[in-house]
């Protein structure tokens, strides 16, 4: 193998974080070694991180691989190391890992979406080439969240970030759950001062106490020192030293979400003799959010628009083996469409995910990869998953509530799954009692045994798909609303499958979601139309999340006829093609200024006389048909507009036409009459 050429992430005041993704040698085991070992003598491949060796055969159907793989590379421990400490973090790997250095075994982690970090100080040999292997298995387990492989793909692989960290003997904790070590709460944040906490966990491996000390530093947006604090700190060789810090910002800049994201930077420093010898900088993003039953959002005291997104990471052909690239074009895709909330189902994603909402201003809901099942044996590690997240994205100010579960059940209160949900709740109110926490149902009743330990109940609601009529939503909140006046409900998933390469004239009347074939997309356009227009009249619901903002692969699917794919995503696979919903969204949500003809692709027209749909924010617009104009009516809201039209045999050109500050937007399509 060749030497290794660290690229440095940064080297920040005596912690040095270097970049391990690059060379990486790589070599898939075999399903059954008791009858196949032929992978010992199979070359090793050469990779970088991310990567994941499913990231075609499980976005194909129900025949892909699960079982090991391993991952090695030669890390050069530098001479000068030797007394300092080593550790390796990795951001994600699915879905168990193991850890060996040098042939010797160092640790486990159980979990596909979590980071972990162990400490190899005294594994390495300095002055020498050391092996590092890691070997990963994505086998579904019954002790391991997520149970199974249905709602969504485990994907195998070491397919987030890695990193080395180096630091002095005395520092800030990296192993305590991986997380940043340094904990920001604030209380009283208003326009006159915000309380700032820090609480900071420092660890010596010195043979004597020592004497630091702690120096915490708040920066403004353009680098500007406003807030300075010191603490003398005496650090014990033994287990863990933790300091807190008190600060007050002063007339803070509010963090006010995607009208307004000001971000600070709050930076803990150890200081010894001097010199700063370890240091960890977190993002500070100041707010008040408090979540009002029957009445929505408030942030800073000011109303906030829910208008939710879900997001699953995956992409057509990289699996969950992401670029900061390719996050980036995810959320800008978000913003685009006028989101201002997002749900990351079902699981923990990757710290760049929630610094791209801290600086985009989307509100998070945040969760563990509890969902569809349960086998009673996944409590211990549903407790270890729900920790880390919180400890790992605890400083992020775009997260608002902690998800615990989604669509698991109890018949009563005194069953696993109720249990194990309170249990839950307690770890996170014991680790963040500031945040909200909320379970998910898939029905649409309230008192369901297992959802309401958390602070919020949120509701999957699939009128007009897997149950009853598109209208129905309307008739199930308002008897929410009578029945239940006081509680917070969420909506946290709606919506309908729709092929964008699949149409009809007229709408299906029946369909089977489970084992049917064809989804045209325009009934998820009318499901998506309606639904909204009942969602914005009941501030009852106090957050919405359509289900979803991008297709995904499911492997044990066969549905709507694309195998392996879940197709309720505004936006295709390889977000290359928007589907119409995704216009209606953006009708409703963004305020540039917008208009677009719907049912597009569904242009093979066989009734002359047929109706025509426009989505726009704009006031006047005027709407052609082979150069006449036709007059439309209001549709479900102001953003909806209809116009009866008759169509001639062969070619109908149909354009319309929008003023915005006297210039003329404009919108085209063709249907042909057959």
């Amino acid at each position: 193998m060749a030497g290794i050429i660290f690229a440095s992430k940064g080297y920040t005041q005596g912690r040095e974080i270097i970049n391990f993704n690059e060379q990486w040698e790589f070599k898939k085991g075999e399903k059954d070694y008791e009858k196949s070992t032929g992978f010992v003598d199979r070359d090793w491949e050469q990779v970088d991180i991310p990567h994941s060796y499913n990231k075609e055969d499980m976005q194909l159907g129900r025949d892909f691989y699960t079982g090991d793989a391993f991952y090695k590379k030669e890390l050069f421990a530098k001479k000068e190391w030797k007394g300092k400490r080593l550790f390796l973090r990795f951001e994600g790997v699915g879905s168990v890992a193991a850890l060996y250095i040098n042939d010797r075994f160092i640790g486990e982690h159980k979990g596909s979406y979590s980071a972990f970090a162990f400490e190899i100080t005294h594994s390495v040999d300095y002055g020498k080439k050391n092996t590092i292997l890691v070997k990963v298995n994505n086998e579904a387990r019954k002790d391991v969240l997520p149970v199974n492989h249905f709602l969504f793909p485990i994907y195998g692989g070491i397919y987030r970030p890695v990193d080395l960290i180096i630091t002095d003997k005395i520092n800030i904790t990296v192993t305590d759950y991986a997380s940043p070590g340094i904990y920001i709460s604030q209380k009283n944040v208003t326009k006159r001062k915000a309380d700032i906490t820090v609480k900071t966990k420092l660890e010596n491996r010195e043979k004597k106490a020592k004497q630091v000390t702690l120096q915490t530093v708040i920066k403004n947006a353009d680098g500007k020192q406003v807030v300075f604090k010191e603490k003398e700190v005496t650090v014990s060789p033994q287990g863990m030293t933790i300091a807190e810090q008190e600060l007050t910002l002063r007339s803070p800049h509010l963090w006010q979400g995607v009208e307004d994201p000001y971000l600070y930077s709050l930076t803990t420093s150890v200081i010894q003799n001097g010199r700063a010898t370890d240091a960890v900088t977190q993002p500070l993003g100041v707010r008040d959010f408090k979540l009002k039953a029957g009445e929505g959002m408030f942030l800073n005291g000011k109303k906030y628009p829910m208008y939710g997104v879900t997001r699953h990471q995956d992409r057509w052909k990289y699996g969950n083996a992401l670029s900061p690239e390719q996050e980036k074009e995810d959320m800008e895709l978000i913003r685009e469409i006028g989101a201002t909330t997002i749900r990351l189902a079902h699981y923990q994603q990757s710290d760049h995910i929630y610094a791209l909402a801290d600086k985009m201003g989307f509100l998070i809901w945040a969760e563990i990869p509890f969902v569809n099942t349960y086998t009673l044996e996944e409590a211990a590690n549903a407790k270890q998953q729900m920790t880390e997240l919180i400890r790992q994205n605890f400083n992020h100010p775009s997260i608002y509530i902690w998800g615990m579960h989604n669509e698991v059940y109890s018949k009563t209160p005194d069953e696993y799954v109720a249990v194990l949900t309170r249990e839950l709740n307690a770890i996170a109110k014991t680790n963040d009692p500031d945040r909200l926490t909320g379970a998910v149902s898939g029905y649409g009743e309230m008192d369901r045994p297992a959802n309401l330990a958390g602070d919020v109940q949120g509701m999957n609601r699939y009128y007009g798909w897997y149950q009853g009529r598109i209208g129905d939503l309307k008739n199930w909140v308002t008897g929410l609303e009578k029945e239940y006046p006081g509680y917070k409900l969420i909506l946290a998933e709606y919506g309908a499958d729709g092929n964008i390469d699949q149409s009809a004239e007229e709408l299906p009347e029946k369909r089977n979601p489970v084992s049917g074939k064809f989804f045209p997309e325009n009934y998820q356009t009318e499901t998506h139309i309606r639904q909204w227009a009942i969602i914005e009249k009941h501030p009852y619901i106090t957050a919405s999340y359509l289900w979803n903002m991008f297709e995904f692969a499911v492997p044990m699917w066969n549905r709507g006829g694309v195998n392996a794919r879940n197709l309720k995503g505004l936006i295709t696979f390889d977000r290359k093609r928007k589907k119409d919903a995704f216009y209606w969204y953006k009708a409703n949500w963004n305020p540039e200024p917008m208009l677009y003809l719907a049912n597009r692709r569904d242009n093979k027209r066989t009734q002359p006389d047929t109706t025509v749909q426009l989505f726009s924010n704009l006031n006047k617009i005027t709407l052609t048909v082979n150069g006449k104009e036709v007059t439309g009516k209001r549709g479900v809201n102001d953003k909806h507009r209809v116009f009866e039209v008759q169509l001639e045999k062969g070619v109908n050109k149909i354009r319309a036409v929008g003023k915005n500050r006297g210039k003329d937007l404009t919108d085209e399509m063709e249907w042909m009459l057959e």
